[in-house]
């Protein structure tokens, strides 16, 4: 044997091992979901980044409180020289610089009122962030649970078919005795048929689930996942609050209120004078005076460059008087935009109280929902044990038996869906308060 089939078993034997190469699948708690979720969100990463610009707004109108200063430079070369009586001013490589300070004295509360502004546009931002986490971890904890479901049902489809793959073991059993016939036969391969089609439903919604996970939590579309939260406890919900005091909805529309104030402010501000001290110093240079002049009888010529420094301080007072009504107009939209608000304001508020005790009757609800449903399961597991002895000693048909079958599918179907409706009802009465976080 040459090295060359010696690499070729080898790789066979690699290849046959059984999951060698499998990928592993990601193991997934509820608590993992949401913190994969809140990372990989772009809409969350967006509101990070508008809140990190807030921040900047406001240290940037802090500014305004302070000095400028600013510094120019200008070069000239002029062509031709300028005739001065006589005389003639040479400007070729002119230069000018200089420094310049401004500051602010009374703006009529502008500057005051723009950090007023910069700092509500923060809490703007981090209510923004607060509000974009919330749903972000609805979608997550939604799409987890729906996905637990969907394998729940998978599994109990499978166990469905197995049973009717044993009755159908059985009835064959049975009919080549002459216990049965042909059609009884036939109506279980029917039934057979159709919990197939089911189970095939359900498995194309279970990958289509998976994959929406995958999405929510930023892992390959390929990626297989293992839910690990599957042991569900539901408590009687008792002291349930119906405060919206802490949605950050509503601090929006309390921050768009105290904005609208502020822009009256800034409009009305608009109406009074402005004073600001100005200094400055410039330097200049490379200025040449060329002429003739009288020297006791004779003309001779001179010439003299100029280069000095001046300096120069302004205390400047600026006065509206007469904008055709435009200030006056301006605080007058400043208002409306402020009523606005404060009818958003109440119009919201009685929404999300609706809203809120929406979310507390569903909890309670989707709680009595579960016990129904464990009673329902309960009872059709019974019926079904005795349908299955009673078949077995020919004292139930198989109508009977098939009855008590799909009875306790459907029994079991209903429990999932309640147990997991519930679990998305406790999520969304969080968010509903304002208090769902992570």
């Amino acid at each position: 044997m040459n090295k060359k089939d010696i690499v070729i078993l080898c790789c066979v034997a690699l290849f046959s091992v059984p999951g060698v190469w499998a990928q592993q699948p990601l193991r997934l708690s509820l608590d993992e979901c949401r913190k994969m979720a809140l990372v990989h969100n772009e809409a969350l990463q967006q509101a990070d980044n508008a809140l990190r610009q807030a921040e900047l707004d406001r240290q940037i109108a802090k500014t305004a409180f302070l000095p400028k200063f600013d510094a120019s430079a200008v070069g000239a070369y002029m062509l031709p020289d300028m005739d001065m009586m006589g005389m003639e001013l040479r400007m070729r490589g002119t230069y000018m610089a200089g420094v310049n300070l401004t500051q602010p004295i009374y703006t009529g509360g502008k500057i005051t009122t723009g950090n007023r502004l910069a700092r509500i546009g923060e809490e703007v931002a981090t209510e923004q962030v607060r509000m974009t986490r919330m749903d972000v971890l609805v979608e997550a904890d939604n799409a987890y649970w729906t996905y637990i479901a969907v394998g729940r049902k998978v599994r109990m489809l499978e166990s469905y078919h197995a049973q009717m793959d044993t009755l159908h073991r059985q009835t064959e059993a049975a009919l080549a005795a002459g216990m049965a016939t042909e059609n009884d036969l036939l109506r279980i391969d029917a039934k057979r048929t159709e919990i197939h089609y089911q189970l095939q439903k359900v498995q194309n919604g279970a990958d289509l689930c998976r994959m929406s996970l995958c999405r929510i939590v930023g892992a390959d579309f390929d990626t297989q996942i293992e839910a690990t939260d599957t042991i569900f406890v539901a408590s009687q919900p008792v002291g349930l609050s119906a405060e919206t005091a802490a949605r950050p909805e509503l601090h929006l529309l309390e921050k768009q209120i105290a904005a609208g104030k502020e822009q009256i402010r800034m409009a009305r501000a608009d109406m009074l004078p402005t004073v600001a001290l100005t200094a400055n110093y410039m330097y200049y240079g490379n200025i040449k005076l060329n002429g003739m002049t009288d020297a006791g009888g004779t003309m001779i010529p001179f010439s003299q460059e100029f280069r000095d420094g001046i300096g120069m301080a302004m205390l400047s007072v600026q006065i509206p008087i007469f904008h055709w009504g435009e200030n006056r107009k301006k605080v007058r939209k400043a208002r409306y935009e402020l009523r606005n608000a404060e009818l958003d304001l109440q119009k919201n508020t009685r929404l999300l109280n609706i809203e809120v005790q929406q979310a507390v009757r569903n909890v309670q609800d989707g709680y009595g929902l579960i016990r129904t449903a464990e009673k329902g399961l309960r009872q059709a597991d019974e019926n079904l044990r005795v349908m299955r002895n009673r078949h077995a000693e020919s004292m139930a048909s198989l109508t009977d038996l098939l009855d008590a079958q799909s009875q306790w599918q459907q029994a079991e179907s209903n429990l999932i869906e309640a147990q997991t409706q519930y679990k998305i009802y406790e999520t969304e009465y969080l968010r509903a308060t304002g208090r769902l976080d992570f």
